[in-house]
Protein backbone atom coordinates (compact mmCIF):
# COMPACT_ATOMS: atom_id res chain seq x y z
CA UNK A 1 0.00 0.00 0.00
CA UNK A 2 3.00 2.25 0.41
CA UNK A 3 3.29 2.48 -3.40
CA UNK A 4 -0.20 3.92 -3.90
CA UNK A 5 -0.40 7.52 -5.16
CA UNK A 6 -0.84 10.11 -2.41
CA UNK A 7 -4.23 11.25 -3.74
CA UNK A 8 -5.62 7.71 -3.42
CA UNK A 9 -4.31 7.45 0.14
CA UNK A 10 -5.91 10.80 0.96
CA UNK A 11 -9.27 9.69 -0.52
CA UNK A 12 -9.16 6.45 1.47
CA UNK A 13 -8.25 8.38 4.61
CA UNK A 14 -11.36 10.53 4.31
CA UNK A 15 -13.52 7.44 3.82
CA UNK A 16 -12.08 5.82 6.93
CA UNK A 17 -12.71 8.96 8.97
CA UNK A 18 -16.38 8.80 7.96
CA UNK A 19 -16.64 5.00 8.44
CA UNK A 20 -15.08 5.10 11.90
CA UNK A 21 -17.05 8.22 12.81
CA UNK A 22 -13.93 10.10 13.91
CA UNK A 23 -13.71 13.86 14.15
CA UNK A 24 -11.80 15.28 11.12
CA UNK A 25 -8.97 16.72 13.22
CA UNK A 26 -5.41 17.01 11.89
CA UNK A 27 -4.18 14.39 14.37
CA UNK A 28 -6.90 11.83 13.39
CA UNK A 29 -6.33 12.45 9.71
CA UNK A 30 -2.54 12.05 10.08
CA UNK A 31 -2.86 8.82 12.10
CA UNK A 32 -5.18 7.13 9.53
CA UNK A 33 -3.09 8.42 6.61
CA UNK A 34 0.06 6.87 8.12
CA UNK A 35 -1.86 3.62 8.77
CA UNK A 36 -3.01 3.35 5.15
CA UNK A 37 0.35 4.48 3.67
CA UNK A 38 2.32 2.15 5.91
CA UNK A 39 4.83 4.90 6.80
CA UNK A 40 5.29 7.63 9.36
CA UNK A 41 4.67 11.21 8.20
CA UNK A 42 7.08 14.03 8.86
CA UNK A 43 6.27 15.68 12.16
CA UNK A 44 6.05 19.51 12.02
CA UNK A 45 8.53 21.55 14.01
CA UNK A 46 6.90 22.51 17.37
CA UNK A 47 7.44 26.27 17.08
CA UNK A 48 4.62 27.26 19.43
CA UNK A 49 5.58 24.82 22.18
CA UNK A 50 9.25 25.78 22.04
CA UNK A 51 8.38 29.49 22.04
CA UNK A 52 6.37 28.91 25.24
CA UNK A 53 9.46 27.28 26.79
CA UNK A 54 11.61 30.19 25.62
CA UNK A 55 9.46 32.72 27.48
CA UNK A 56 10.16 31.08 30.85
CA UNK A 57 13.89 30.43 30.40
CA UNK A 58 16.14 32.53 32.68
CA UNK A 59 18.09 35.44 31.17
CA UNK A 60 19.76 37.19 34.11
CA UNK A 61 23.45 36.56 33.34
CA UNK A 62 25.35 37.34 30.11
CA UNK A 63 25.69 33.61 29.48
CA UNK A 64 21.96 32.99 29.88
CA UNK A 65 21.15 35.93 27.60
CA UNK A 66 23.44 34.55 24.92
CA UNK A 67 21.85 31.10 25.21
CA UNK A 68 18.36 32.57 25.05
CA UNK A 69 19.26 34.41 21.83
CA UNK A 70 20.60 31.19 20.33
CA UNK A 71 17.45 29.34 21.45
CA UNK A 72 15.28 31.90 19.65
CA UNK A 73 17.43 31.63 16.52
CA UNK A 74 17.23 27.81 16.57
CA UNK A 75 13.41 28.02 16.69
CA UNK A 76 13.34 30.48 13.81
CA UNK A 77 15.59 28.24 11.66
CA UNK A 78 13.97 24.97 12.89
CA UNK A 79 17.42 23.64 13.76
CA UNK A 80 17.27 20.64 16.11
CA UNK A 81 21.07 20.46 16.36
CA UNK A 82 21.28 24.06 17.53
CA UNK A 83 18.51 23.41 20.08
CA UNK A 84 20.50 20.51 21.43
CA UNK A 85 23.61 22.68 21.85
CA UNK A 86 21.61 25.38 23.65
CA UNK A 87 20.08 22.88 26.09
CA UNK A 88 23.51 21.41 26.81
CA UNK A 89 24.77 24.96 27.35
CA UNK A 90 22.05 25.63 29.93
CA UNK A 91 22.98 22.38 31.66
CA UNK A 92 26.65 23.36 31.74
CA UNK A 93 25.79 26.73 33.27
CA UNK A 94 23.65 25.20 35.96
CA UNK A 95 25.69 22.15 37.04
CA UNK A 96 28.94 21.86 38.96
CA UNK A 97 31.90 20.45 37.05
CA UNK A 98 31.86 16.66 37.05
CA UNK A 99 34.23 14.06 35.83
CA UNK A 100 34.00 12.93 32.25
CA UNK A 101 31.33 10.32 31.70
CA UNK A 102 32.92 6.86 31.39
CA UNK A 103 32.78 5.53 27.90
CA UNK A 104 30.76 2.37 27.53
CA UNK A 105 31.38 -0.24 24.91
CA UNK A 106 30.24 1.06 21.55
CA UNK A 107 28.65 -1.07 18.86
CA UNK A 108 30.85 -2.04 15.96
CA UNK A 109 29.21 0.55 13.71
CA UNK A 110 30.33 3.50 15.89
CA UNK A 111 33.20 5.55 14.39
CA UNK A 112 36.33 5.71 16.53
CA UNK A 113 38.58 8.76 16.52
CA UNK A 114 42.14 7.80 15.44
CA UNK A 115 44.69 7.99 18.24
CA UNK A 116 47.02 10.44 16.47
CA UNK A 117 44.12 12.74 15.59
CA UNK A 118 42.78 12.58 19.16
CA UNK A 119 46.22 13.55 20.49
CA UNK A 120 46.42 16.46 18.04
CA UNK A 121 43.02 17.64 19.21
CA UNK A 122 44.11 17.37 22.84
CA UNK A 123 47.16 19.54 22.08
CA UNK A 124 44.84 22.05 20.43
CA UNK A 125 42.87 22.37 23.67
CA UNK A 126 46.13 22.82 25.60
CA UNK A 127 47.10 25.67 23.25
CA UNK A 128 43.66 27.24 23.68
CA UNK A 129 43.77 27.53 27.47
CA UNK A 130 46.40 30.35 27.72
CA UNK A 131 44.13 32.60 25.61
CA UNK A 132 41.23 32.26 28.05
CA UNK A 133 42.73 33.72 31.22
CA UNK A 134 41.72 32.49 34.65
CA UNK A 135 38.31 34.15 35.00
CA UNK A 136 36.16 31.30 33.68
CA UNK A 137 36.79 28.17 35.76
CA UNK A 138 34.05 26.26 33.96
CA UNK A 139 35.74 26.46 30.58
CA UNK A 140 38.97 25.13 32.11
CA UNK A 141 37.05 22.22 33.62
CA UNK A 142 35.43 21.45 30.28
CA UNK A 143 38.85 21.60 28.59
CA UNK A 144 40.33 19.21 31.16
CA UNK A 145 37.45 16.77 30.71
CA UNK A 146 37.79 16.92 26.93
CA UNK A 147 41.57 16.40 27.01
CA UNK A 148 41.20 13.47 29.40
CA UNK A 149 38.53 11.89 27.22
CA UNK A 150 40.56 12.36 24.04
CA UNK A 151 43.52 10.55 25.59
CA UNK A 152 41.47 7.54 26.58
CA UNK A 153 41.67 4.49 24.29
CA UNK A 154 39.39 4.57 21.23
CA UNK A 155 37.25 7.67 21.94
CA UNK A 156 34.02 7.52 19.88
CA UNK A 157 33.66 10.27 17.29
CA UNK A 158 30.05 11.10 18.19
CA UNK A 159 30.90 11.78 21.84
CA UNK A 160 33.95 13.84 20.89
CA UNK A 161 31.81 15.83 18.48
CA UNK A 162 29.26 16.69 21.17
CA UNK A 163 31.87 17.56 23.82
CA UNK A 164 33.87 19.63 21.34
CA UNK A 165 30.76 21.50 20.20
CA UNK A 166 29.93 22.43 23.82
CA UNK A 167 33.51 23.45 24.50
CA UNK A 168 33.83 25.66 21.41
CA UNK A 169 30.56 27.35 22.33
CA UNK A 170 31.93 28.17 25.76
CA UNK A 171 35.19 29.22 24.14
CA UNK A 172 33.37 31.93 22.19
CA UNK A 173 32.98 33.87 25.46
CA UNK A 174 36.73 34.54 25.33
CA UNK A 175 36.19 36.82 22.33
CA UNK A 176 34.24 39.19 24.57
CA UNK A 177 37.45 39.80 26.52
CA UNK A 178 39.21 40.71 23.30
CA UNK A 179 36.50 43.24 22.50
CA UNK A 180 36.96 44.79 25.97
CA UNK A 181 40.72 45.03 25.44
CA UNK A 182 40.20 46.78 22.11
CA UNK A 183 37.76 49.23 23.71
CA UNK A 184 40.33 50.05 26.40
CA UNK A 185 42.98 50.62 23.77
CA UNK A 186 40.72 53.05 21.92
CA UNK A 187 39.89 54.89 25.14
CA UNK A 188 43.57 55.34 25.98
CA UNK A 189 44.31 56.39 22.41
CA UNK A 190 41.63 59.10 22.57
CA UNK A 191 43.03 60.26 25.92
CA UNK A 192 46.42 60.87 24.33
CA UNK A 193 44.89 62.63 21.32
CA UNK A 194 42.96 64.87 23.70
CA UNK A 195 46.20 65.73 25.50
CA UNK A 196 47.79 66.67 22.17
CA UNK A 197 44.80 68.89 21.37
CA UNK A 198 45.12 70.61 24.76
CA UNK A 199 48.81 71.21 24.22
CA UNK A 200 48.17 72.67 20.78
CA UNK A 201 45.52 75.24 21.72
CA UNK A 202 47.83 77.97 20.36
CA UNK A 203 48.72 76.06 17.19
CA UNK A 204 46.00 76.02 14.53
CA UNK A 205 47.58 73.32 12.35
CA UNK A 206 48.42 71.01 15.21
CA UNK A 207 44.99 71.28 16.83
CA UNK A 208 43.31 70.51 13.52
CA UNK A 209 45.51 67.44 13.09
CA UNK A 210 44.68 66.24 16.60
CA UNK A 211 40.95 66.58 15.93
CA UNK A 212 41.39 64.63 12.68
CA UNK A 213 43.20 61.89 14.58
CA UNK A 214 40.34 61.61 17.08
CA UNK A 215 37.84 61.30 14.23
CA UNK A 216 39.98 58.75 12.38
CA UNK A 217 40.35 56.52 15.45
CA UNK A 218 36.60 56.28 16.04
CA UNK A 219 35.10 52.80 15.40
CA UNK A 220 34.50 50.99 13.13
CA UNK A 221 38.23 50.65 12.45
CA UNK A 222 40.03 49.21 9.44
CA UNK A 223 43.70 48.64 8.81
CA UNK A 224 43.64 51.36 6.14
CA UNK A 225 42.23 53.88 8.62
CA UNK A 226 44.83 52.85 11.20
CA UNK A 227 47.60 53.37 8.63
CA UNK A 228 46.21 56.84 7.99
CA UNK A 229 46.15 57.53 11.75
CA UNK A 230 49.75 56.42 12.03
CA UNK A 231 50.89 58.69 9.17
CA UNK A 232 49.01 61.68 10.60
CA UNK A 233 50.38 60.93 14.05
CA UNK A 234 53.97 61.03 12.83
CA UNK A 235 53.37 64.51 11.41
CA UNK A 236 51.70 65.64 14.64
CA UNK A 237 54.51 64.40 16.84
CA UNK A 238 57.18 65.99 14.65
CA UNK A 239 55.35 69.33 14.61
CA UNK A 240 54.70 69.23 18.35
CA UNK A 241 58.31 68.40 19.20
CA UNK A 242 59.55 71.21 16.96
CA UNK A 243 57.11 73.82 18.32
CA UNK A 244 57.16 72.88 22.02
CA UNK A 245 60.79 72.52 23.04
CA UNK A 246 60.03 72.53 26.76
CA UNK A 247 57.60 69.56 26.34
CA UNK A 248 60.01 67.47 24.25
CA UNK A 249 60.58 64.74 26.81
CA UNK A 250 56.87 64.18 27.51
CA UNK A 251 56.02 64.20 23.83
CA UNK A 252 58.73 61.67 22.97
CA UNK A 253 57.33 59.25 25.51
CA UNK A 254 53.85 59.80 24.09
CA UNK A 255 55.24 58.97 20.67
CA UNK A 256 56.47 55.59 21.91
CA UNK A 257 53.17 54.86 23.62
CA UNK A 258 51.13 55.86 20.58
CA UNK A 259 53.27 53.73 18.27
CA UNK A 260 52.67 50.75 20.55
CA UNK A 261 48.96 51.53 20.78
CA UNK A 262 48.57 51.69 17.01
CA UNK A 263 50.56 48.51 16.47
CA UNK A 264 48.56 46.60 19.06
CA UNK A 265 45.29 48.14 17.89
CA UNK A 266 45.96 47.11 14.31
CA UNK A 267 46.74 43.56 15.43
CA UNK A 268 43.71 43.40 17.73
CA UNK A 269 41.41 44.77 15.03
CA UNK A 270 42.48 42.04 12.64
CA UNK A 271 43.04 39.12 15.01
CA UNK A 272 40.04 39.66 17.30
CA UNK A 273 37.59 39.99 14.42
CA UNK A 274 39.09 37.04 12.54
CA UNK A 275 39.23 34.87 15.66
CA UNK A 276 35.62 35.63 16.61
CA UNK A 277 34.37 34.80 13.13
CA UNK A 278 36.54 31.67 12.92
CA UNK A 279 35.32 30.30 16.25
CA UNK A 280 31.65 30.82 15.42
CA UNK A 281 32.00 29.35 11.95
CA UNK A 282 34.04 26.35 13.14
CA UNK A 283 31.67 25.66 16.02
CA UNK A 284 28.79 25.57 13.56
CA UNK A 285 30.70 23.30 11.16
CA UNK A 286 31.73 20.92 13.93
CA UNK A 287 28.18 20.75 15.22
CA UNK A 288 26.94 19.74 11.79
CA UNK A 289 29.81 17.40 10.85
CA UNK A 290 28.90 13.80 10.19
CA UNK A 291 32.30 12.29 9.35
CA UNK A 292 35.97 12.57 10.21
CA UNK A 293 36.76 13.94 6.76
CA UNK A 294 34.52 16.94 7.45
CA UNK A 295 35.84 17.75 10.91
CA UNK A 296 39.60 17.41 10.27
CA UNK A 297 40.19 20.62 8.24
CA UNK A 298 38.00 22.59 10.62
CA UNK A 299 40.05 21.54 13.63
CA UNK A 300 43.27 22.44 11.83
CA UNK A 301 41.93 25.95 11.25
CA UNK A 302 40.80 26.29 14.88
CA UNK A 303 44.22 25.15 16.14
CA UNK A 304 46.07 27.75 14.05
CA UNK A 305 43.74 30.62 15.03
CA UNK A 306 43.80 29.74 18.74
CA UNK A 307 47.57 29.49 18.97
CA UNK A 308 47.94 32.96 17.48
CA UNK A 309 45.24 34.37 19.77
CA UNK A 310 46.85 32.85 22.88
CA UNK A 311 50.20 34.51 22.21
CA UNK A 312 48.65 37.84 21.24
CA UNK A 313 46.35 38.04 24.28
CA UNK A 314 49.12 37.41 26.79
CA UNK A 315 51.28 40.14 25.26
CA UNK A 316 48.40 42.60 25.02
CA UNK A 317 47.38 42.25 28.68
CA UNK A 318 50.92 43.01 29.85
CA UNK A 319 51.40 45.98 27.55
CA UNK A 320 47.98 47.42 28.33
CA UNK A 321 48.66 47.61 32.07
CA UNK A 322 52.06 49.21 31.52
CA UNK A 323 50.62 51.76 29.10
CA UNK A 324 47.85 52.69 31.56
CA UNK A 325 50.42 53.53 34.24
CA UNK A 326 52.59 55.53 31.87
CA UNK A 327 49.62 57.43 30.44
CA UNK A 328 48.38 58.49 33.89
CA UNK A 329 51.82 59.81 34.79
CA UNK A 330 52.13 61.70 31.51
CA UNK A 331 48.64 63.15 31.89
CA UNK A 332 49.69 64.99 35.06
CA UNK A 333 52.93 66.18 33.50
CA UNK A 334 51.19 67.42 30.37
CA UNK A 335 48.72 69.43 32.48
CA UNK A 336 51.62 71.23 34.16
CA UNK A 337 53.37 71.92 30.85
CA UNK A 338 50.14 73.22 29.35
CA UNK A 339 49.86 75.91 31.99
CA UNK A 340 53.35 77.12 31.15
CA UNK A 341 52.65 77.00 27.42
CA UNK A 342 49.44 79.00 27.88
CA UNK A 343 51.27 81.74 29.78
CA UNK A 344 53.97 81.90 27.12
CA UNK A 345 51.53 82.02 24.21
CA UNK A 346 49.03 84.56 25.62
CA UNK A 347 51.09 87.56 24.60
CA UNK A 348 51.52 86.28 21.03
CA UNK A 349 47.75 85.85 20.53
CA UNK A 350 46.30 88.90 22.31
CA UNK A 351 46.27 92.61 21.74
CA UNK A 352 48.29 94.23 24.58
CA UNK A 353 46.08 97.35 24.73
CA UNK A 354 42.54 95.91 24.83
CA UNK A 355 43.25 92.34 25.94
CA UNK A 356 41.24 91.05 22.98
CA UNK A 357 42.56 88.59 20.40
CA UNK A 358 44.94 89.99 17.83
CA UNK A 359 45.01 89.06 14.12
CA UNK A 360 46.94 85.84 14.78
CA UNK A 361 44.61 84.84 17.59
CA UNK A 362 41.62 85.73 15.41
CA UNK A 363 42.85 83.53 12.55
CA UNK A 364 43.25 80.56 14.89
CA UNK A 365 39.88 81.15 16.55
CA UNK A 366 38.11 81.43 13.20
CA UNK A 367 39.63 78.20 11.89
CA UNK A 368 38.65 76.42 15.08
CA UNK A 369 35.08 77.76 15.11
CA UNK A 370 34.59 77.10 11.38
CA UNK A 371 35.72 73.50 11.82
CA UNK A 372 33.36 73.09 14.78
CA UNK A 373 30.46 74.71 12.91
CA UNK A 374 30.83 72.42 9.92
CA UNK A 375 31.35 69.34 12.05
CA UNK A 376 28.17 70.00 14.06
CA UNK A 377 26.16 71.63 11.28
CA UNK A 378 25.58 74.75 13.42
CA UNK A 379 25.50 78.36 12.12
CA UNK A 380 28.40 80.78 12.65
CA UNK A 381 28.30 84.58 12.27
CA UNK A 382 31.09 87.14 11.89
CA UNK A 383 30.51 90.77 12.84
CA UNK A 384 32.93 93.49 11.75
CA UNK A 385 32.44 96.75 13.66
CA UNK A 386 34.17 100.10 13.35
CA UNK A 387 33.97 102.93 15.93
CA UNK A 388 32.18 105.96 14.51
CA UNK A 389 34.12 109.28 14.31
CA UNK A 390 37.18 107.73 15.97
CA UNK A 391 39.59 110.05 14.10
CA UNK A 392 37.89 113.12 15.55
CA UNK A 393 38.29 111.70 19.06
CA UNK A 394 42.01 111.23 18.45
CA UNK A 395 42.43 114.64 16.87
CA UNK A 396 40.42 116.54 19.52
CA UNK A 397 41.39 114.67 22.71
CA UNK A 398 44.61 112.90 21.81
CA UNK A 399 45.71 109.34 21.17
CA UNK A 400 45.72 108.44 24.86
CA UNK A 401 42.01 109.15 25.07
CA UNK A 402 41.50 107.28 21.81
CA UNK A 403 43.24 104.23 23.31
CA UNK A 404 41.05 104.50 26.42
CA UNK A 405 37.97 104.57 24.15
CA UNK A 406 39.09 101.31 22.52
CA UNK A 407 39.54 99.72 25.96
CA UNK A 408 36.07 100.98 26.98
CA UNK A 409 34.45 99.40 23.93
CA UNK A 410 36.24 96.07 24.51
CA UNK A 411 35.23 96.02 28.18
CA UNK A 412 31.55 96.74 27.51
CA UNK A 413 31.48 94.14 24.72
CA UNK A 414 32.91 91.41 26.98
CA UNK A 415 30.34 92.23 29.66
CA UNK A 416 27.36 92.27 27.31
CA UNK A 417 28.08 89.42 24.91
CA UNK A 418 27.94 85.70 25.67
CA UNK A 419 30.97 83.88 27.13
CA UNK A 420 31.39 81.86 23.92
CA UNK A 421 31.46 84.99 21.72
CA UNK A 422 35.05 85.94 20.82
CA UNK A 423 36.22 89.56 20.36
CA UNK A 424 39.34 90.43 18.36
CA UNK A 425 40.99 93.72 17.41
CA UNK A 426 41.19 93.61 13.63
CA UNK A 427 43.20 96.80 13.22
CA UNK A 428 43.03 100.39 14.42
CA UNK A 429 39.47 101.03 15.59
CA UNK A 430 38.04 97.91 13.89
CA UNK A 431 36.96 94.83 15.85
CA UNK A 432 35.64 91.41 14.84
CA UNK A 433 33.15 89.40 16.86
CA UNK A 434 32.80 85.63 16.33
CA UNK A 435 29.27 84.48 17.22
CA UNK A 436 29.02 80.64 17.38
CA UNK A 437 25.65 78.92 17.01
CA UNK A 438 24.16 82.16 15.66
CA UNK A 439 22.36 82.82 12.37
CA UNK A 440 22.45 86.18 10.62
CA UNK A 441 19.16 87.44 12.08
CA UNK A 442 20.26 86.66 15.65
CA UNK A 443 23.68 88.18 14.90
CA UNK A 444 22.14 91.48 13.82
CA UNK A 445 19.94 91.50 16.95
CA UNK A 446 22.97 90.82 19.19
CA UNK A 447 24.96 93.71 17.69
CA UNK A 448 21.96 96.02 18.01
CA UNK A 449 21.71 95.17 21.74
CA UNK A 450 25.40 95.98 22.12
CA UNK A 451 24.84 99.37 20.47
CA UNK A 452 22.00 100.15 22.88
CA UNK A 453 24.13 99.14 25.86
CA UNK A 454 26.96 101.44 24.74
CA UNK A 455 24.55 104.41 24.70
CA UNK A 456 23.82 103.84 28.42
CA UNK A 457 27.53 103.68 29.37
CA UNK A 458 29.20 106.98 28.58
CA UNK A 459 32.93 107.05 28.25
CA UNK A 460 34.22 109.66 30.73
CA UNK A 461 37.19 111.90 29.95
CA UNK A 462 37.58 114.13 32.94
CA UNK A 463 34.20 115.82 33.29
CA UNK A 464 33.28 115.24 29.66
CA UNK A 465 30.90 112.40 28.73
CA UNK A 466 31.77 110.91 25.37
CA UNK A 467 29.26 108.68 23.58
CA UNK A 468 30.94 105.79 21.77
CA UNK A 469 29.02 104.32 18.82
CA UNK A 470 29.94 101.92 16.05
CA UNK A 471 28.75 100.74 12.66
CA UNK A 472 28.74 96.98 11.98
CA UNK A 473 28.27 94.46 9.21
CA UNK A 474 27.14 90.89 10.03
CA UNK A 475 27.75 87.88 7.75
CA UNK A 476 26.78 84.27 8.30
CA UNK A 477 29.40 81.83 7.07
CA UNK A 478 28.30 79.84 4.04
CA UNK A 479 29.09 76.15 3.61
CA UNK A 480 31.71 76.58 0.91
CA UNK A 481 33.31 79.95 1.73
CA UNK A 482 36.41 80.79 3.71
CA UNK A 483 36.66 83.08 6.73
CA UNK A 484 38.20 85.79 4.53
CA UNK A 485 35.24 85.64 2.14
CA UNK A 486 32.82 86.10 5.04
CA UNK A 487 34.88 88.98 6.46
CA UNK A 488 34.87 90.74 3.09
CA UNK A 489 31.08 90.50 2.95
CA UNK A 490 30.82 91.82 6.52
CA UNK A 491 33.23 94.66 5.63
CA UNK A 492 31.04 95.76 2.69
CA UNK A 493 27.94 95.75 4.92
CA UNK A 494 29.79 97.74 7.58
CA UNK A 495 30.71 100.48 5.09
CA UNK A 496 27.12 100.48 3.85
CA UNK A 497 26.01 101.05 7.47
CA UNK A 498 28.40 104.02 7.77
CA UNK A 499 27.15 105.56 4.53
CA UNK A 500 23.58 105.09 5.78
CA UNK A 501 24.12 107.35 8.79
CA UNK A 502 26.43 105.43 11.18
CA UNK A 503 25.51 103.72 14.44
CA UNK A 504 23.75 101.03 12.38
CA UNK A 505 23.99 97.28 11.84
CA UNK A 506 23.62 95.84 8.35
CA UNK A 507 23.39 92.16 7.33
CA UNK A 508 25.55 90.88 4.49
Amino acid sequence: MADRPPYEIARETLKQLATRRLAPTPDNYLAIYDEIAGSRSFQPFPDAQLSSIQRVLPAQTPGQKRLLTQFERAIATKDWSALQSVLVGYANLGLNPVAATPVVSEPAAVHILPADFAEALARLIDNTLPALGEDDARVHDMATQLITFLREPDPPLSTVQLMLSNFTYRLSFATEDQAAIRASLLQLLHMIFENIAVLSVDDRWLRGQAESLMAASTPPLTLRRLDDVQLRLKDVIFKQTEAKARAAEAQEQMKDMLATFIERLAQMTASSTTYHETMERCADLIGKASSLQEIAPVLAEVMSATRAMALDTKLTHTELQDLRDRTDAKHAEVARLQQELERASTQARHDPLTGTLNRKGLDEAMEREIARSRRLGSPLCLALLDIDNFKSINDRLGHTVGDAALVHLAQVTREVMRPQDLLARYGGEEFVLLLPDTNVESGVAAMTRLQRELTTRFFLQGSEKILITFSAGVAQLHDSETSMDALQRADKSMYLAKRSGKNRVMAA
